[in-house]
């Protein structure tokens, strides 16, 4: 009885104790996260989601490499908050050496409890660009807007013991400066040239959670690089100007084809398809929808070339509004957000010239004579197997025909056809006999 009590002590002293040393393990470890585009919904939720995570996994820290031209204020404003609320430190670090954290990239670097920059790097130009020139606010709510960017970010600099006069300038004045100038007004804490390095300068520097003052340890520290999944990386791609402009232009295509050539479906589905996906990106990007509309109307510009005869000025028309709708479909200043001029000019160059042949084709198709059926009879040449009056018989694309004249026709004269009649009855007239030979010297080959 002893022994068994005895073992059971020590199995459950080993069962407590093994979650101790995995928590001791997970203490160590610093999460990496390499962050290289604009701020967006996809970009806020995989941050925010790692620093939770490495909150409920008790890791050391999490460090946040950073490159961004900056994003959308609302995104920005979740991860800032997810940065303010982490019980473990974290730590921006504006790399490689080239790249920069301007606008929401400034603000989020502002927040973070270990500011550091690579040498060559740049950080700043944080005012506020309204979303949709079509839909300006006045210079009241911009004011507004500015000044709440500006509490804003003297807010988070304050909190983090960082320059406050700095912080305000950037936003209202859009000042970007390198990392040896934020080093020297107090924006960050290092200059680091690399990760290693990195983690060396911050041991044993000093951070502050729920009012007491804590160290951070930086050596001995295990790094656990974490990427994005497929999705939110396809996700994230799909915030691109350039991609969702071209998935546009996809979708029209394809819906063109469908539409001017019905029953093909792979083409429909196709276009379907990048629509829903353009419709994505632009919830996250400036859109003027006067361009999308611009758009709309070169499709239906370039439909109606195959119902109406223009001669060309439909499509020239659908043309024009295809390049203007295309420049003005982003409503930013901002160039990250801006649709290069290099892909506008080659995707209306390629869509323009793909509608323009479907749709010759298809008029030429519809102005092509019958071939078959009833109607291909017109205009087929034959011979007079009997005289021809008011009845005979004739002989016709290979095959013996009734037929009827307005004038009578003799026996073995060449003959064309004018009319099928009900019955599968020809109306026929004479044909001279230098023509019919024309006529007929192809058949006789």
């Amino acid at each position: 009885m002893y022994k068994i009590l005895l073992f059971t002590t020590l199995s459950l002293l080993l069962f407590i104790g093994s979650p101790a040393r995995s928590g001791n393990a997970a203490g160590t470890t610093i999460r990496q996260l390499n962050i290289a585009s604009s701020i967006n919904p996809v970009t806020a939720s995989f941050i925010i989601k790692q620093i939770d995570t490495a909150n409920r996994n008790g890791e050391r820290a999490i460090l946040i490499h950073l490159d961004t031209p900056g994003g959308l204020d609302t995104a920005m404003r979740d991860i800032i908050q997810a940065e303010l609320n982490s019980a473990i430190p974290v730590i921006v670090y504006v790399s490689p050496q080239g790249a920069r954290a301007a606008s929401a990239g400034a603000l989020i670097t502002l927040a973070s409890d270990f500011a550091i920059m690579a040498p060559g790097t740049n950080i700043g130009a944080a005012h506020p660009v309204a979303i949709g020139a079509s839909n300006q606010p006045d210079s009241t709510m911009m004011e507004k807007v500015e000044n709440d960017a500006a509490a804003y970010a003297r807010s988070l600099a304050q909190k983090r013991g960082r320059n406050q006069d700095w912080a305000e300038q950037a936003v209202r004045e859009s000042v970007s400066i390198s990392a040896q100038e934020a080093l020297d007004l107090s924006v960050i804490d290092l200059i680091a040239d690399n990760t290693e390095s990195l983690l060396q300068q911050l041991d044993g520097y000093k951070y502050i959670r729920d009012g007491e003052t804590r160290i951070f340890h930086g050596t001995k520290s295990v790094l656990e690089r974490v990427e994005m999944d497929w999705r939110q990386k396809v996700l994230n791609a799909l915030s691109n100007p350039n991609i969702a402009y071209l998935l546009m232009m996809l979708g029209i295509v394809g819906i063109f084809f469908e539409i001017s050539q019905p029953g093909v479906v792979f083409p429909g589905a196709i276009g379907a398809i990048a629509i829903l996906l353009a419709l994505f990106a632009f919830s996250s990007l400036p859109i003027n929808y006067i361009g999308v509309l611009l758009i709309l109307l070169a499709v239906v510009l370039f439909i109606l070339e195959v119902k109406v005869i223009s001669y060309g000025m439909l499509s020239v028309g659908g043309i024009i509004a295809m390049v203007f709708g295309s420049l003005m479909l982003i409503d930013s200043s901002e160039p990250y957000l801006q649709i290069s001029r290099a892909v506008i000019a080659a995707t209306v160059a390629v869509s323009a010239g793909f509608i323009i042949f479907a749709t010759w084709m298809i008029i030429r198709t519809q102005r092509r004579p019958p071939v078959s059926g009833q109607e291909g009879m017109i205009g087929k040449v034959g011979e007079a197997l009997e005289p021809i009056h008011t009845r005979g018989r004739v002989f016709v694309h290979g095959e013996d025909w009734q037929a009827c004249s307005d004038q009578p026709i003799t026996a073995g004269s060449g003959i064309e056809v004018i009319q099928v009649m009900d019955g599968l009855k020809l109306k026929v007239k004479a044909i001279e006999a230098v023509n019919l030979t024309k006529t007929l010297e192809p058949k006789e080959d």
